[in-house]
Formats: structure tokens, C-alpha cells, sequence
């Protein structure tokens, strides 16, 4: 995606809410506001920002696991259904 044509200044933003709304919800391009030449804010719809959202913390979950290995803070599989079966057989 080419953010150069999704970059507009604030004032373009106050002249346009409502056109914008509706153009962010049917494209799904987060649209860069500008403040005297310099960006200063992203807007999005909320459906990509949710799935922004979900993608980040599937992200930190992974990035955990994978600390978690590195460290040695993992079991395999076998050991852990065989821990498993001697907690509820106890």
C-alpha cells in the first residue's frame, strides 16, 4: 500500500469528516493527518484496528512461547501428558 495518496493535512480532515468515515470504512486504509507538515496521526476503521489489535497480541503470545524455548521454560509434550496422568491419577 502506498501511503503518499492516504496523507492529508488537518484541515482536509475537518473539512471532510464525514467523507472520510466513509471512505476509511469501504477502502480499509488507515489515512496519515498531517499538522503543519509534519504527520501526527494515523485514523483507521475500527474493524482494521480491531484486527490490528488481534494480530499484535497473537504476535506477543508468540514472541513469548518463543522466549519461553530459548530460556529451557518448556516440556515436551511426552513428559507433560505423562505429568498430566499422575496429577489425576494420583
Amino acid at each position: 500500500m502506498k501511503y503518499s495518496t492516504q496523507i492529508k493535512p488537518i484541515s482536509y480532515l475537518k473539512a471532510n469528516a464525514a467523507e472520510i468515515m466513509r471512505e476509511l470504512s469501504e477502502q480499509r486504509r488507515p489515512l496519515v493527518i498531517t499538522q503543519n507538515g509534519e504527520a501526527k496521526a494515523v485514523i483507521q476503521d475500527v474493524v482494521s484496528y480491531e484486527e490490528t489489535q488481534e494480530t499484535l497480541a497473537l504476535l506477543k503470545i508468540l514472541a513469548l512461547g518463543n522466549r519461553q524455548i530459548e530460556e529451557g521454560g518448556v516440556v515436551r509434550a511426552k513428559v507433560a501428558f505423562k505429568r498430566l496422568r499422575e496429577q489425576r491419577n494420583g
